[in-house]
């Protein structure tokens, strides 16, 4: 599979670039059973996705304190962040975006945050995996609306295609409003009620809506 930064720093889009994927009843994986996926590039080489109703249960200034986040000067945070956090980073979403590299972060936000290491998804959000995000954030100066992401899910050249074919997947076009929406346990339901599907009909659905 081609790396995350080479699929998203692609000046042309696939066909699935911002459409969400809906596993079907039958996926045989687990690790996606009953998962929505964004997808955030899609080519001929491959394509990457970020899980997003599947919740980590650790809060953002614990992540800036395992990550001894320095100040923007060389010095380094010493004692605890939760205090010195702004108000909205407090609250910011960190979940599991899936199998692939799970130990590195993503932050997959709006467009009115930007930096050299920011790369677009469609024409409403972007995607930052540095530490200069974690900063803003921290400090007040971050995206309107994001979440971090701990690894992502990726298929390799075909696979998605192959899969879709097999039924594995549903797809249809993303919608800002539910990448981040928080509800983790009802988004499966409510992106289906937005294709207007009813779960006990997707036994007899096709891979595309």
């Amino acid at each position: 599979m081609v790396g995350i930064e080479k699929q998203l720093s692609r000046a042309s889009r696939g066909c699935l670039d911002g459409h969400f994927l809906i596993a079907m009843p039958g996926m045989n994986d687990e690790r996606f059973e009953r998962t929505v996926i964004f997808v955030c590039a899609h080519s001929d080489d491959g394509a990457m996705g970020f899980i997003l109703n599947r919740p980590q249960p650790v809060q953002f200034h614990e992540l800036l304190d395992n990550l001894d986040l320095d100040n923007g000067d060389g010095s380094k945070e010493r004692e605890s962040l939760k205090d010195g956090v702004s108000e909205c980073a407090r609250d910011f979403p960190i979940q599991i975006g899936g199998p692939v590299d799970s130990g590195r972060g993503f932050v997959l936000h709006s467009d009115d945050y930007m930096s050299e290491s920011t790369m677009p998804v469609n024409d409403d959000l972007c995607l930052t995996a540095t530490v200069d995000i974690l900063r803003a954030i921290k400090e007040g100066r971050g995206p309107r609306r994001g979440i971090m992401l701990l690894g992502y899910a990726g298929w390799a050249a075909g696979q998605l295609e192959t899969e879709i074919a097999a039924n594995t997947w549903l797809s249809c076009p993303g919608h800002d409003d539910l990448v981040f929406d928080q509800d983790h346990s009802g988004k499966y339901d409510r992106v289906l009620a937005h294709m207007g599907i009813h779960p006990a009909m997707l036994s007899n659905q096709a891979g595309h809506a």
